[in-house]
């Protein structure tokens, strides 16, 4: 049993290391300030969330797993709003250049 628990946690940390990769490269590569915020959003709520089960799977189900688990609420409910602030705070800012790179509803430019 100890060796199936391994591999499943260690699959959930690669998992996450993988989308934590996949995300390095999106922020990295992408030109558009919303694109590259949309795939560090990606990182923080997917790939830290895989790396934290791998974590939790691999230390059993103990006091520790529960604070995890905290730590995974507490990145779920902060990152989206932060990345929604950050993104309506770029739309607001840069009415210009909005129309150029995706469709923007007119009531929100307003």
């Amino acid at each position: 049993m100890g060796w199936f628990r391994f591999l499943i946690g260690a699959a959930c940390i690669l998992a996450g290391l993988t989308v934590s990769c996949i995300a390095v490269f999106g922020t990295w590569k992408f030109k558009y300030v919303l694109n590259r915020m949309h795939a560090a959003a990606l990182n923080d709520t997917l790939g830290i969330f895989f790396v934290i089960l791998g974590l939790v799977v691999l230390n059993g189900l103990n006091f520790t797993s529960l604070k995890l688990f905290v730590i995974v609420c507490f990145l779920w409910m902060a990152s989206p709003v932060a990345s929604h602030l950050l993104a309506r705070l770029e739309v607001t800012l840069d009415k210009e250049q909005i129309g150029q790179e995706c469709e923007v509803d007119e009531d929100v430019l307003l």
